[in-house]
């Protein structure tokens, strides 16, 4: 009978704490917010591509062995944006000849990485354990990586390729309102400045 009556505490104890947040993990986070520095930009979107990488890392010392090693492997998600910079450009109007100049006008560039990191396997050494460092360096080769083969898939010429696209709207709705538009390269004058 005392048998009956312990089992039947620890059953009653155990459902209680089942259903109780007695045993769940307490998660409490925090955070402050401060802003930098905050500035006009003029940016022009042209192209966005999406990209999902396999990154691998290894470091050892000396020899790849596992108690001097550590390594991890993760999946980059990525959106690349490339387009203008516009804050490079001057724009200027010569209404005597009905002519609108654009000049430094910027290449095409990546103008940001947006990207996330899902851990898959960690494996740590018993003298080479990661640190928050690490990880950084981890984020910022894998923004590298990610940035190489944004640039390798062509989005600059896709970017370049919407370029073309965009001054011809341009030209068009100038030539609506009687005005040439000329378009001149970094580090090219207007005509009519030139002495």
């Amino acid at each position: 009978m005392i048998l009956g009556v312990a089992a039947l505490f620890l059953a009653v104890g155990w459902f209680w704490g089942k259903k109780s947040q007695l045993f769940e993990p307490q998660i409490k986070a925090s955070s402050s917010v401060v802003v930098e520095k905050m500035e006009k930009v003029l940016k022009l979107v042209t192209v966005e591509a999406t990209l999902s990488e396999i990154y691998n890392y290894k470091d050892f010392y000396t020899y790849d062995v596992f108690p001097l090693r550590k390594k991890a492997m993760l999946r980059v998600n990525a959106k690349v944006a490339a387009g203008y910079d516009f804050d490079k450009i001057t724009i200027t109007v010569d209404s005597t000849m009905g002519k609108v100049v654009i000049a430094n006008m910027p290449k095409a560039e990546i103008l940001a990485i947006d990207h996330t990191l899902d851990y898959y396997d960690i494996e740590q050494g018993l003298f080479n354990s990661f640190t928050s460092d690490d990880y950084n360096h981890i984020n910022n080769n894998a923004k590298e990586y990610i940035k190489n083969v944004a640039l390798q898939s062509g989005v600059i010429e896709k970017a370049n390729e919407q370029k073309k696209e965009m001054i011809d709207m341009w030209r068009t709705i100038l030539d609506g309102m009687g005005y040439k538009l000329e378009i001149l390269e970094q580090n090219q004058l207007p005509e009519f400045t030139k002495q």
